[in-house]
């Protein structure tokens, strides 16, 4: 016995590791970047404000020529606000990390020319006072390899500062060059798309400042600037273009090109965003060192760029567009949706109030109940859809949501009362049928999303974007928390049959080990990346194995198994640290911060975002909604909800412990986790209506059991 379950532990790692290690390698099979041991001339040219919509062959020839011949992708430019200026955006390329100088955000800082180079003075300002202390990285460690550096442009100047503030070579305009091939590794700042936007060092206000011919006007005098530096540079150059900033007060994804060998025709990706058409803005730091043969220093967290899968330029160009417009819409409708969704819940539990002290309506509260606990999933369900090509991609989003919760809803209903007849209708079938459905539905959309690359979560208004850029793939806190629940809740709903039929060994098994296995999912690198979910999953999947084991759950053994959750969950993060710095994920960084002593920082940015949100107006009326609905369906189940609680866990005593624990998963996730209240709303969002749901279909009167007729002799 023992032997068979270490070949199914090692069958499970060897499944779990095959797929997170396809996700990481897969942008770079199609093609590579130059190592260190084959250096190669590097140019980056940065042109702030620059998304995909602007390229095209009629308004940006020479740029529509270069994406020709390069490997394409969306650069999420976020950094540390909501909107990155391009200051933010050259500073975040310097420092190899996401950066900012919070006092002001419009252009670079001013320079002075001194011999052939120039100098940014007093550059350890930002060090010392904005706590920017890797500001200047990217030139440090090109010097430190022994190799100079030449910008062009204030904002290539301080994108390959080193810590001095000094770049060797210097021209304020491509025309002022002398010799491009001068040193390996080279920036130009084309600022003539992003200047009219700001004025007074600061950027636009609104979402769109200049009129559709003023922009394209700036367009044509940015692209005949990077053309003119195309023209120049020798043949054998990698060029990177990058959008590196915002242009105004909505984020955009932003254009990022790569005409490197072998990058011609593919989209461009990164392992920072295990995405195949994405990367991020410190992954231009890693790339320009990677390709110039320099050693790129511990202190980067991104990866060089990866062409990925073949692309024609005009698919691609088109893919890079919609994802644009994917995202702009999650974002635009985001707070609506939740919005809606706590007036929905709340307004919810009142009629469901009302309508249960009087036993009236009961059906239409259960539907009600499951059509609600059907939206989460729904949400994710849509992206199986090309619902971001529609003309109106917000109204299809939620029409595609609503049709999703109501095709869920109705076979919810229908499937456990055809499962009855097909089984002969046996005693109790039905209380917790419709609810498992439900549950079952979004464990295994969530548990297939995580082991295929976390597609449906992205650009999901319950997921994430990169247009927001907090997330790019993984387990976010939403998802988490809908996972935990379901999981829970469905293991106990099948726990509650073995325990019937006299098999509790057995069903504590069962809630451990598909508890454990989606807690596996959660917590590993390039799954599910997922570091405060595991601290919170493993005391809920306890505590509910305990209680269906017929145990008893203390403070302490509540308190150990948070620990145990802290522990495992820094093994894993340990273990992550121990691959190479390009292979880790966020939690093998974190890992590395509290070896080194630098985690404070972190820890008190989650906390103080977590504390954030128990102010949500969003978020905290379901909370609350769904606690004081609980409290007084239990404490007074006959005047505040006919009963129908102690009614379900009579019928089906397993269902409480798969609420404590969904209860307890919950409390933890908004405590360890920056998204807060999110974490315990939508678990509550997800658990009390199903738990709801089933009270009232034990309500309904028991089918008697079916009985075989007894055939007695005639009498003689």
């Amino acid at each position: 016995m023992r032997r068979a379950f270490g070949a199914l532990a090692v069958i499970i790692l060897g499944l779990l590791m095959a797929p997170a290690a396809a996700r990481a390698d897969s942008p770079s099979r199609a093609g590579s970047l130059a190592r260190a041991g084959s250096p190669a001339r590097v140019a980056l040219i940065g042109v702030p404000g620059l998304h995909w919509h602007d390229v095209n062959a009629t308004d940006t020839p020479n740029l529509w020529r270069l994406a020709g011949g390069s490997a394409l992708g969306s650069l999420s430019v976020r950094t540390v606000g909501r909107i990155t200026c391009p200051y933010d955006g050259w500073l975040t390329v310097s420092a190899g990390v996401r950066s900012a100088v919070g006092s002001r955000c419009g252009f670079p800082p001013p320079l002075e020319q001194r011999d052939a180079g120039a100098v940014i003075p007093d550059f350890k300002w930002l060090w010392t006072v904005r706590d920017v202390e890797t500001a200047g990285t990217l030139g440090e460690a090109v010097h430190a390899a022994g190799q100079c550096t030449s910008a062009v442009g204030p904002g290539a100047v301080l994108a390959l500062a080193d810590r001095s503030g000094r770049v060797d070579r210097y021209a304020p305009t491509p025309d002022k060059v002398t010799d491009w091939s001068a040193c390996r590794v080279l920036a130009v700042d084309v600022d003539d798309l992003i200047r009219p936007y700001i004025a007074a060092d600061r950027l636009a206000d609104v979402p769109e400042k200049l009129s559709p011919a003023q922009r394209k006007a700036a367009l044509k005098a940015a692209d005949a600037k990077a053309g003119a530096v195309l023209a120049l540079l020798p043949p054998d150059t990698s060029v990177a273009v990058a959008g590196l900033a915002d242009h105004g007060s909505e984020p955009h994804l932003r254009v990022a090109m790569w005409r490197a060998p072998g990058a011609q025709g593919r989209l461009l990706g990164a392992a920072s965003t295990h995405r195949d058409d994405m990367v991020i803005l410190p992954d231009v730091t890693a790339t320009l060192l990677t390709t110039a043969g320099v050693p790129v220093p511990p202190a980067v967290i991104g990866v060089p760029w990866a062409p990925s899968r073949a692309v024609s330029l005009e698919d691609g160009t088109a893919t890079l567009r919609r994802a644009d417009v994917a995202g702009q819409t999650i974002r635009s409708v985001g707070g609506l949706f939740f919005t809606t969704l706590a007036v929905l819940q709340v307004t919810f539990y009142a009629v469901a109030f009302l309508l249960l002290r009087r036993r009236r309506g009961l059906e239409s509260v259960r539907v009600a109940a499951l059509a609600l606990a059907s939206v989460p999933v729904s949400t994710y369900l849509i992206n199986l859809t090309p619902w971001d090509a529609a003309a109106v991609p917000a109204l299809a989003l939620v029409a595609g949501v609503l049709a999703c919760a109501g095709t869920l809803t109705v076979l919810s209903l229908a499937f456990p009362a055809l499962w009855s007849r097909l089984r002969g209708r046996p005693r109790g079938a039905g209380v917790l049928g419709p609810s498992s459905v439900v549950a079952a539905v979004t464990a295994a959309v969530l548990l297939g999303d995580l082991l295929t690359g976390t597609t449906l979560q992205f650009d999901s208004v319950m997921g994430y974007t990169g247009v927001v850029g907090a997330r790019y793939s993984g387990l976010g806190n939403i998802p988490f928390a809908l996972l935990a629940t379901s999981v829970l809740l469905l293991a106990t709903a099948v726990a509650d049959r073995l325990v019937r039929a006299g098999r509790r060994p057995v069903a504590v098994v069962l809630v451990a080990a598909l508890g454990g296995f989606a807690m596996i999912l959660d917590g590993w690198p390039g799954i599910g990346s997922d570091f405060g979910g595991v601290i919170a999953f493993v005391p809920g999947i306890a505590v509910t194995a305990l209680l269906v084991a017929g145990k008893r759950v203390s403070i302490v053994k509540l308190g150990a198994f948070c620990v145990a959750g802290g522990v495992l969950v820094m093994a894993i993060a340990y273990l992550d640290h121990l691959r190479p710095p390009g292979s880790q994920t966020h939690l093998g960084r974190f890992a590395g911060q509290v070896i080194d002593g630098t985690f404070l920082p972190v820890i008190m940015r989650k906390l103080s975002a977590m504390l954030s949100t128990l102010l949500s107006p969003n978020l905290m009326p379901i909370v609350l909604a769904a606690f004081a609905f609980l409290v007084f369906a239990l404490l007074r189940p006959g005047a505040a909800s006919a009963g129908v609680l102690p009614v379900a866990f009579e019928r089906a005593p397993m269902l409480r412990a798969g609420l404590i624990g969904t209860l307890v998963s919950g409390v933890v996730g908004t405590l360890v986790n920056d998204s807060g209240a999110a974490v315990l709303s939508m678990a509550l969002a997800l658990a009390v209506p199903l738990v709801l749901s089933a009270g009232i279909a034990a309500l309904a009167p028991v089918p008697p059991a079916k009985t075989t007729p007894v055939l007695r002799p005639l009498p003689t």
